[in-house]
């Protein structure tokens, strides 16, 4: 199979009932979500998907409980330091969308080093969005926009770089954006599984995609 979708975005939810589910502790549902990111990331390169990005922490995550977000941290800070150079050999471009500030030091710069590490991979490009919000960056975009035009607006957003993804996929069984790239995804199509994402398996991504080609965009025109 080849994926039609070129630009995919992932709503990454479930961890937290994974985990209940099994009676462990929250932080070990998101590391069974961080390794079903890097498998679905491998199973994307291999199907042509060259954009994939992932819902890694909110804006509005800050308000969970301390411990589930200090443990958070510390998995994440972990998981670049470990998966960068693997992903570098892989050819996986990573870049980090969201606000920086807050964030500890240390870990912004892991997260950069991480980007200048594979900034010139070509293979598939990874965004994980890090402490982001799409009315956040609505809003971080529009106080320094001068111009006039939509094309100029995506020049200040957190990754002009970023195509409008093709297709959005949400776990979980919740059907909504939960505020997520609102602006990239005025005319993503959109698909949502029943699957916790850790259980978000390779069948159900090429199911995702399949739906996605099954399906006509007309981008507000007639048929």
């Amino acid at each position: 199979m080849t994926a039609s979708a070129r630009y995919v975005a992932i709503i990454t939810d479930g961890n937290g009932r994974w985990a209940q589910q099994r009676g462990l502790p929250v932080v070990e549902g998101h590391r069974a979500g961080a390794d079903t990111v890097k498998a679905r990331l491998r199973d994307a390169a291999e199907l042509g998907v060259e954009e994939l990005t992932v819902f890694s922490f909110s804006t509005e995550n800050w308000a969970r409980p301390a411990e589930e977000v200090e443990g958070l941290m510390r998995m994440f800070g972990e998981r670049i330091d470990a998966e960068t150079p693997e992903l570098d050999e892989e050819g996986v471009r990573m870049r980090f969308v969201g606000r920086r500030e807050g964030v500890a030091p240390e870990l912004v710069e892991r997260m950069e080093w991480a980007e200048e590490t594979t900034a010139n991979n070509e293979r598939i490009t990874l965004f994980v969005a890090f402490n982001y919000g799409g009315r956040a960056e609505i809003v971080d975009a529009a106080r320094t926009f001068k111009g006039s035009s939509e094309e100029e607006f995506r020049g200040h957003l957190y990754a002009p770089e970023m195509h409008d993804p093709d297709l959005l996929i949400r776990t979980s069984g919740e059907q909504r954006l939960s505020n997520y790239l609102l602006w990239q995804c005025a005319y993503s199509e959109l698909v949502f599984r029943d699957e916790l994402w850790p259980d978000f398996g390779r069948e159900a991504f090429e199911q995702s995609l399949g739906e996605f080609e099954a399906r006509a965009r007309r981008y507000g025109r007639r048929a």
